[in-house]
């Protein structure tokens, strides 16, 4: 998302002083992150949604006139292989389900579906609300759309179910990128340094991470943006995280606070 708007900033605020109030109470188990390893990103990759499908890494990247998605070389951060797309689209999150690769747009109110091994093109549906998250747990996808709510929709986005995710009753708006994790959905909360992991079933928050100073001031130059990119890999069970035109990417543990 882009969030130069000073109403957004405030919105971002106002979340950032419900997040540190709710994340007091003991029923939510806080974390924060300790960097395992590190590896470059393009700066220039203004990441919005992060996956591994097997064994290797992708990223969807957005911006006007910038967006594409990428096959990643770890190594180096370049991208293997890329799509560019259309400057009139604002690429957003990204997954795959049942061999189709999906991306969302932003507010063009369409999402793509490529094949996900060969990246050809298959397919343009029309998207009913602004596309910002998308993960899936196997067997439907889930996405957000920088409210409370995560959307539960099958292989041909016919929705199946909608979560209103709370943290000790509160609403918890401007969800994110999303990651499926073990049976829980982890989503960056736009614009903040913090992950929530989110129970599918019922839309409660379990616990919450803090990722302030994950990249050091040193490595930020004046277009590095907010902490933005999950990703799993299930054959290694480890967990990256990054920022939109950020230099690094970071292998993490979580270590719970006291």
């Amino acid at each position: 998302m882009i969030g130069n708007k000073l109403s957004v900033r405030i919105a971002a605020v106002l979340m950032l002083l419900t997040l540190f109030t709710s994340c007091a109470d003991a029923k939510v188990k806080r974390y924060k992150v300790s960097v395992v390893k590190e590896y470059p990103h393009d700066v220039k990759s203004y990441t919005q949604g992060l996956f591994f499908m097997d064994g290797q890494m992708y990223e969807s990247t957005g911006q006007y006139g910038e967006s594409t998605f990428r096959k990643v070389d770890m190594a180096t951060g370049e991208a293997i292989e890329r799509l560019d797309f259309n400057k009139k689209y604002f690429v957003e999150g990204s997954c795959v389900l049942n061999n189709k690769l999906y991306i969302l747009t932003w507010t063009s109110k369409v999402a793509f579906i490529y094949d996900a091994k060969t990246l050809e093109y298959k397919q343009t549906y029309s998207y009913p609300r602004e596309g910002w998250g998308l993960t899936t747990d196997g067997k439907q996808l889930i996405a957000s759309d920088g409210s409370s709510k995560l959307f539960f929709m099958d292989e041909n986005f016919k929705l199946l179910k909608t979560v209103n995710v709370k943290m000790d009753g509160r609403d918890m708006k401007m969800l994110n990128e999303l990651e499926y994790i073990d049976g829980k959905i982890w989503a960056n909360v736009y614009l903040t340094d913090l992950i929530l992991i989110i129970n599918p079933d019922t839309g409660v928050v379990e616990a919450s991470i803090d990722c302030t100073g994950l990249l050091p001031k040193q490595l930020k130059t004046p277009d590095t943006d907010v902490l933005n990119g999950i990703a799993y890999n299930p054959q290694t069970k480890k967990i990256y995280l990054t920022g939109k035109y950020w230099k690094r990417l970071y292998e993490i543990k979580l270590v719970e606070k006291d």
